[in-house]
């Protein structure tokens, strides 16, 4: 995994609104997304005794969270991924699986091969049985991207983030989510090599600060 340089920033819409100008007169957009924009829909796990949420919110360097996500409301492309941070800087790890796949995971019916080929999966099912992981909540958002070559920089705006309470039942359509709290619009800055200048100053906002905001635990607050 690359562990990458990460900036998080509350914004508001007048913001939003003044940042996707900038970015779309400089920046790529991303090309999976329908008029500029996506759906995003995760269902994260942890253990009974919520280490993950526990570790965010008292600021443990080093912590790791699992979840299963999917685009635009289609099962066809799922993901499973691991986030992991260590002293600031973060990495992604993911592999693709099959909805019937994510299903049996939600489900805890699910067993692997004697020889499997996916190492995040074996890990992923190490961690069910030995930490006792569980899917916890849905998270659900909306999402417009932006890419910068130089430094390999991803820039993000999230907003309309929307909670499942405690629902796992991640391919229903049906399922009811609310909106989180004032439901803020989140600004995230991602780059590996460097920030190029021209980028830094397009998100350096008057009055927005590092942030170290998290959907995951937002969205658990109605526990």
């Amino acid at each position: 995994m690359e562990y990458r340089h990460e900036w998080k920033h509350e914004i508001n819409r007048s913001d939003l609104l003044i940042l996707r100008k900038r970015l779309k007169a400089v920046a790529k957009p991303d090309s999976h997304s329908a008029d500029g924009t996506y759906e995003i829909r995760s269902l994260y796990f942890d253990t009974a005794d919520d280490k993950a949420l526990r570790e965010k919110i008292n600021g443990v360097n080093i912590r790791e969270k699992f979840r299963i996500r999917y685009y635009n409301r289609d099962p066809s492309f799922v993901r499973l991924e691991k986030k992991s941070k260590i002293n600031g800087l973060s990495a992604k790890d993911s592999v693709s699986i099959t909805r019937a796949q994510a299903q049996a995971i939600v489900d805890r019916t699910w067993s692997l091969p004697a020889e499997s080929d996916m190492p995040l999966l074996d890990e992923l099912y190490i961690k069910v049985r030995n930490q006792g992981l569980r899917p916890k909540t849905l998270v659900d958002y909306t999402r417009e991207a932006f890419f910068f070559s130089p430094g390999h920089v991803r820039v993000t705006l999230d907003y309309d983030i929307r909670t499942g309470l405690t629902s796992t039942d991640m391919f229903n359509p049906q399922t009811i989510t609310i909106p989180v709290g004032a439901s803020p619009i989140i600004l995230e800055v991602k780059w590996s090599e460097f920030l190029p200048d021209i980028i830094r100053d397009i998100v350096c906002l008057p009055g927005r600060r590092p942030s170290a905001y998290s959907k995951y635990a937002a969205c658990r607050l109605y526990d």
